[in-house]
């Protein structure tokens, strides 16, 4: 089931990403070369076939000159519906002393806090509005 919001997400990402490419009057080449990116890997991005990281995405966000943040919650890595408790995702994406692998391995332990805590009764889910 997570595996299929993943996907969707990403697929997300790859036309919001195609839309802003477009707007902007950028070729793929183009765009690739500015976010430092190879070519075919964007285009797998563009067509939901790669998950790009988080660095990957703020690469992307730089040469759009687009929110990183509106990326990051397009590819399922930050949730909307969390308020201002995305911060602790957004400061660990944010840090430039992590390593890809150190970031997703603190939002990984983060997140199964975050499940731990709701299915003890120690916190409420976040409100979402399916609701």
């Amino acid at each position: 089931m997570a595996k299929g919001k993943v996907s969707n997400a990403v697929g997300t990402l790859g036309d919001y990403l195609k839309e802003q490419r477009t707007s902007a009057q950028l070729s793929l080449r183009q765009l690739a070369e500015q976010a430092g990116v190879s070519n075919p890997y964007l285009s797998q991005i563009e067509r939901g076939l790669r998950k790009p990281s988080a660095e990957v995405l703020q690469q992307l966000a730089k040469a759009l000159r687009i929110s990183a943040e509106q990326l990051y919650i397009r590819a399922g890595i930050v949730s909307p519906d969390e308020g201002t408790g995305g911060s602790v995702e957004l400061a660990v994406l944010g840090d430039p002393a992590l390593t890809e692998r150190q970031k997703q391995s603190l939002l990984d332990v983060y997140q199964s806090f975050i499940a731990m805590n709701i299915a003890t009764g120690e916190a409420q889910p976040p409100v979402t509005d399916e609701d």
